[in-house]
């Protein structure tokens, strides 16, 4: 299996979990305070991951890729607390697969901004993908 795939699935299982007890959380405080107590947890693993495993030189980051990974934190943020709230007031069942269906504004967004091609096999799956957050969350 290539590294690339074990670290995606990865990814969705966690995403997975963040959802399930991110629901538990927001059963006895706001969202926006859940938010910011997921924030600082994240914050801080970061940067020990970031000091601890990849010995990087800050100096030689460029004004471009700050701003874009600026932006990138300033948008995961917004996706946080609109998740968040959702959750905190809908069912689990449904806001999980509907903040999944990212993947069709990031396929078009990709084939948009970065000019990556859409096969027919990337529409077909986006499709069924799109299908299915409807089914789930009807």
């Amino acid at each position: 299996m290539q590294t690339w795939l074990v670290y995606a699935i990865l990814s969705a299982l966690f995403a997975a979990l963040v959802g399930i007890v991110g629901k538990m959380g927001v059963q006895e405080i706001d969202s926006i305070t859940a938010t910011a107590i997921r924030a600082v947890i994240m914050a801080i693993l970061s940067v020990l991951f970031a000091l601890g495993l990849k010995r990087t030189d800050l100096s030689g980051i460029n004004t471009k890729s700050l701003g874009f990974i600026a932006l990138a934190g300033l948008f995961g943020a917004m996706s946080w607390m609109a998740y968040f709230k959702a959750l905190s007031i809908g069912e689990a069942s449904r806001v999980i697969p509907i903040d999944r269906s990212s993947v069709l504004f990031a396929v078009i967004l990709a084939w948009l901004v970065l000019g990556e091609k859409i096969t027919l096999r990337t529409g077909i799956g986006v499709l069924l993908i799109v299908v299915g957050t409807i089914l789930v969350s009807l």
